[in-house]
């Protein structure tokens, strides 16, 4: 089946360049010119991945990141952000809210194409962590509960809410529990591909994770951060 692409984006003429790369790719396309048709094109019919600009002129892209996380909780879907170029903030917070990636403009299609295939992979290996690891597809530790094949984490039965690229990490480290992963090792086990290694917003996700998983993300006792390496999964939980 064809994978579903929507494009939220004011500025038509990127918005048709980009719309007939990705459909000359295999991938279905829509656009919308601002945030409130986007968010009812997403309710009409749910895509895989939203392409969303930050900069629209009816409302703040942020908010429109919120409200599709609202819309899509339970089929989940992927957000990769535009970021205007040098603007820091903006992408850490839609980060934090809950996107899966972001790009910064102006961009090559090639790269927005390869962004767009990881973040859809990362959501697509379904179980895919539990089969390398072994026979065990739903990790314990204490109240904490990582299901590999449902992709789902939760804390005494209450769900947390991860992005596909936060559950992955939070595997990868989990798989390695008690084992000190620079970030350069996490982000090699969880994209795999040279092509992305440049991406350095593993912190911003692990806030995020920590945030979602433990009591009190400013003390963590799940994900230890070991100073001037990396991180570190503890093997003792509640």
């Amino acid at each position: 089946m064809t994978q579903q692409l929507l494009m939220i984006e004011d500025d038509t003429r990127l918005a048709a360049m980009v719309g007939e790369y990705l459909r000359q790719s295999g991938y279905g396309f829509a656009h919308a010119a601002d945030g409130t048709s986007g968010l009812a094109a997403l309710q009409a019919n749910a895509p895989d991945l939203v392409i969303l600009d930050l900069m629209l002129p009816d409302m703040d892209g942020l908010e429109v990141c919120r409200r599709i996380k609202a819309q899509s909780s339970e089929a989940r879907t992927a957000i990769l952000m535009l970021t205007a170029k040098g603007d820091p903030m903006d992408r850490i917070i839609g980060l934090e809210i809950g996107a899966d990636d972001y790009l910064p403009k102006p961009f090559e299609p090639r790269e927005l194409l390869a962004r767009i295939r990881a973040v859809l992979r990362r959501g697509g290996e379904t179980g895919a962590s539990g089969a390398a690891a072994g026979t065990h597809k739903i990790m314990r530790f204490g109240s904490l509960e990582i299901d590999r094949d449902a992709r789902t984490v939760t804390i005494a039965g209450n769900p947390c809410e991860l992005t596909s690229y936060q559950f992955d990490l939070l595997v990868t480290l989990a798989e390695r529990a008690g084992r000190v992963l620079s970030r350069d090792q996490i982000m090699e086990a969880v994209r795999g591909r040279e092509l992305e290694a440049f991406d350095r917003s593993i912190d911003v996700h692990m806030g995020r994770i920590r945030s979602a998983i433990e009591l009190d993300a400013k003390d963590p006792k799940r994900i230890l951060t070991v100073r001037g390496v990396g991180y570190v999964f503890a093997k003792q939980q509640d």
